[in-house]
């Protein structure tokens, strides 16, 4: 018997647009070959929600988020407010705040590598062969969320880094659950040789993990794990990290995987759950219709398995996807210049070839 379920649709910015409708796409195709319903509705979120109703969250948006089952987000962003720091509203701001207002305290980043990719990644191909890595990023504390001050005379700066108990339990739990499902190990990363709310995460983490027992425990810096993800990603099973660690090892991690644009991503609390492929708005390449939709397609395979338990289907996609790229199928980011058997294509060509293998 089919599921009924109701999905709101957040392109955003630049190529969140073009890589989005895949990913709907998609799941409408999964709906009708499995007897589901998806009832999709359509938001504003980022620069172009700014730019209509000088909100980077309008309350429609977070009112249709908030009677939504899960939701499929694009990207946001502009140029102009990477030229123009002094800006007061900022399409990020609209990002932080749907965060914030859903309760979406943990950011999953699955990091599997497709062996059809191997050599589209700059690390050796030995190196990579078998790396399976899922990040849990807490998304609700630190920097991001922390008091910020600038002094009178703009000379000098200040981004409070916060963390409270109860963040750090909820997400430590969340992350040695999965650990049991996996290889049963965990990595927790921190600083807490230096800052003091990362002594703090260590002791929650600490703790929690004496109700895993099961589950191997570990506990790495930031510079040297950043350091042991390149050198050797295979050691790394479940990595459980704060909103600024986070954000900047799950990009660096992009490169095991060969590009931004191979990697989905889930933000989840207790109830709405929302999906994102981890690249930017892109705006250089925006509209040239070469943006890789794999990503896209990939949170929509999350987003049947995490928010819907529909673990089939959400398999029937990724397979897909394999077969588009076993076929030698490839967007420009992921194409490997000494490999003859490839076929290069743009966005709409490259989401038609996972649809015909996903049917």
């Amino acid at each position: 018997m089919g599921v009924e379920k109701k999905i709101l649709v957040i392109p955003g910015d630049g190529i969140g647009q073009e890589v989005t409708a895949w990913g709907q796409k998609v799941l409408a195709t999964i709906a009708n070959n499995y007897n589901h319903t998806f009832h999709f509705e359509e938001g504003m979120m980022g620069h172009v929600a700014i730019e209509a109703t000088g909100d980077p969250l309008p309350d429609s948006t977070l009112d249709k988020a908030r009677n939504s089952d899960a939701i499929l987000f694009g990207a946001i962003g502009h140029a102009k407010y990477d030229n123009d720091p002094t800006l007061k509203v900022r399409p990020e701001q609209g990002l932080l705040k749907i965060r914030k207002e859903l309760g979406l305290y943990a950011n999953l980043r699955p990091i599997k590598l497709f062996d059809e990719l191997l050599e589209a990644s700059s690390i050796k191909p030995e190196i990579l062969r078998g790396a399976d890595i899922l990040f849990f990023r807490e998304l609700t504390g630190d920097v991001y969320f922390g008091e910020k001050k600038r002094s009178e005379d703009r000379s000098s700066a200040s981004d409070l880094m916060i963390y409270h108990r109860y963040e750090v339990e909820r997400i430590a739990r969340k992350a040695y659950e999965a650990a049991r499902t996996r290889r049963s190990k965990l990595c927790s990363v921190d600083k807490a040789n230096v800052l003091e709310a990362s002594r703090l995460w260590r002791e929650v983490v600490q703790e929690i993990a004496k109700e895993y027992p099961d589950v191997a425990t570990e506990h790495m810096f930031i510079d040297n794990a950043a350091m042991q993800l390149i050198k050797d990603p295979k050691r790394f099973d479940v990595v459980l990290t704060g909103n600024l660690f986070g954000d900047i090892l799950t990009d660096e991690a992009s490169q095991i995987a060969g590009s931004m644009g191979m990697l989905a991503s889930a933000s989840v609390g207790d109830k709405v759950g929302f999906y994102e492929p981890i690249h930017g708005s892109a705006h250089d390449i925006a509209g040239k219709g070469i943006a890789n939709p794999l990503a896209s397609i990939l949170s929509a395979a999350l987003m049947l398995d995490i928010s819907f338990g529909l673990k089939t289907e959400s398999q029937r996609v990724i397979k897909a996807v394999e077969a588009t790229l076993r076929q030698g199928y490839r967007t420009m980011d992921i194409a490997n210049k000494h490999t003859e058997n490839e076929f290069i294509m743009g966005t709409d060509a490259m989401g038609a070839k996972v649809l015909e293998n996903l049917n």
